[in-house]
């Protein structure tokens, strides 16, 4: 299961949605080639966030988080999941808080550490769950 979450493309097949899985995993390879994404993981797991900050191809990476979120929305709602009104707003919202995470994570320090273009999108995933979840709350609750 653990290969579904960091696969695009893997739940599908899991599902076996093979087609779709295989258009996923294969879009995956594109923009993670063409982004250098694996290089920038590479190097902010070493604590060379500025490094990957360089090489890392913002423009194509751009597209992995709408990739990476709707991937997982459609593999859980293939496999029964998402039935609750609205439960597709977690994804959305994370997607979206992750988009912008990657947009301003060249620029952003907190508390004096640069988080570079891995950590602080991976880091933006919390506050776009919760809001995510909780504007799923809200909108059940006043349904």
């Amino acid at each position: 299961m653990l290969w579904s979450i960091a696969l695009p493309g893997f739940g599908q097949l899991l599902n076996k949605k093979y087609i779709k899985g295989i258009l996923f995993i294969a879009l995956e390879f594109v923009i993670n080639t063409q982004s250098h994404f694996n290089e920038a993981i590479r190097l902010s797991f070493l604590g060379r966030t500025d490094e990957a900050a360089r090489i890392v191809d913002i423009g194509w990476l751009m597209f992995y988080p709408c990739l990476y979120f709707f991937a997982m929305w459609d593999a859980f709602k293939d496999a029964g999941g998402g039935q609750t009104p609205y439960s597709f707003l977690p994804f959305v919202v994370s997607a979206y808080f992750v988009t912008v995470g990657l947009m301003y994570s060249s620029h952003v320090t907190i508390g004096g550490v640069f988080f570079g273009p891995i950590w602080l999108p991976i880091l933006s995933v919390i506050p776009g769950l919760s809001i995510g979840w909780l504007l799923q709350f809200l909108l059940l609750k006043w349904k």
